[in-house]
C-alpha cells in the first residue's frame, strides 16, 4: 500500500491511484491555514518526497467557496521589541512553500473559491493553477495589515508577474477575479466552472502517463532558468521582522479579528471592504 493512503490527515483528504494523488484541503470552517494544516501539508510533502510512483499531485478543495482562506492570523500577534538579525535560514512558511514547489511530482491547482494571503502563496508554489470562473479569488492583502507576503508571495509574484503588476496585486490588496488571475499570469487559466475539474484530470493523466523521472528533470531545468530562491526569500523575512517590532501590524491583525476576520461569512462577503476600516 502507499504511504499516501495509509496516512491520516486532519485537515486533508488523499486519494491515490498509483500514479496520480488528489489532495482535498479540508479544514472548515474556511479552510484556514492553520497550525494542524501547517503541520499536515509538511507531513505529506515528506512522503511525497520519498514516493517514486507518484508522479502528478492535484490540489483542490472541500470547500467550493474557499481554497484556502488565509494563515492564521494568530500566528503573527506575539509582540516583538526588536528587529532580529537578518536571518540564515528560511522562516517556516517559507521553506514549507519551497518544499511544496521542488516536488518531483508535477503539481496542479483546482481553484474554485478564495485563495487569500497565504492562500495565494500556496498556489503560486504549485507548478499549474486553472481557476473556475465567476468562483476564483486571489488576493494578497497582508499590506493592509502593516506587513508583506512574507510566505515567498514578495519573491514570487515579480517574477510571475513582473515589477509592476506585482506591486500593484502587493499594495493594492485587491480582490482578483479568474479572468484577471489569468491575463496577469497568477494562474494558467481561467475556464467555465462546470469544465475545471474535465480539464484538470484530462491534462494530470496525460502528465501521469510520463515517466516520472523526466517530470523531475523537466522541473529543475525548468527551475534552472531563473536566479534561485533563497536570497530574496532571506530578504523576505528580515522585511517581514521589520513590519513587526512597533505593534502597528499585531494592532490591525487583531482589529481585523475583531471585525469578524476568520468567521466565514465575513470572509465571503465583507474581508476586502473591513480592510479599509483598519485605520479608522
Amino acid at each position: 500500500m502507499n504511504e499516501l493512503d495509509s496516512t491520516r490527515f486532519e485537515t486533508l483528504r488523499v486519494r491515490t491511484d498509483g500514479v496520480r494523488a488528489t489532495v482535498t484541503l479540508d479544514n472548515p470552517p474556511t479552510n484556514l491555514f492553520d497550525p494542524q494544516m501547517i503541520d499536515d501539508v509538511s507531513r505529506l510533502l515528506g512522503i511525497l518526497r520519498a514516493d517514486p510512483e507518484t508522479r502528478v499531485v492535484v490540489f483542490d478543495s472541500a470547500d467550493p467557496d474557499f481554497f484556502i482562506g488565509h494563515a492564521d492570523l494568530n500566528l503573527f500577534l506575539a509582540p516583538r521589541t526588536e528587529v532580529p538579525p537578518r536571518p540564515h535560514v528560511l522562516n517556516g512558511l517559507q521553506a514549507l512553500f519551497e518544499d511544496l514547489r521542488t516536488l518531483p511530482q508535477a503539481t496542479i491547482g483546482v481553484l474554485e473559491g478564495r485563495a487569500v494571503g497565504g492562500g495565494a502563496e500556496f498556489l503560486s508554489s504549485l507548478d499549474m493553477v486553472f481557476a473556475a470562473r465567476g468562483r476564483a479569488v486571489l488576493s494578497q492583502f497582508e499590506a493592509a495589515v502593516g506587513v508583506i507576503p512574507g510566505a515567498t508571495g514578495s519573491q514570487r509574484l515579480p517574477r510571475m508577474l513582473g515589477r509592476q503588476r506585482a506591486l500593484e496585486v502587493i499594495l493594492g490588496c485587491d480582490e482578483f477575479d479568474a479572468d484577471t488571475a489569468a491575463a496577469y499570469g497568477l494562474v494558467n487559466r481561467a475556464l467555465p466552472a462546470e469544465e475545471l475539474r474535465g480539464f484538470v484530470d484530462r491534462l494530470a493523466a496525460r502528465i501521469a502517463s510520463f515517466p516520472a523521472k523526466t517530470i523531475a528533470i523537466n522541473k529543475a531545468a525548468v527551475d534552472a532558468a531563473t536566479p534561485p530562491y533563497f536570497d530574496g526569500l532571506l530578504e523576505e523575512t528580515h522585511a517581514l521582522d521589520q513590519t513587526l517590532v512597533d505593534g502597528e501590524a499585531q494592532r490591525r491583525m487583531k482589529a481585523l479579528l475583531a471585525l469578524g476576520a476568520q468567521d466565514r461569512e465575513f470572509e465571503l462577503t465583507r474581508f476586502s471592504t473591513a480592510l479599509e476600516e483598519l485605520d479608522r
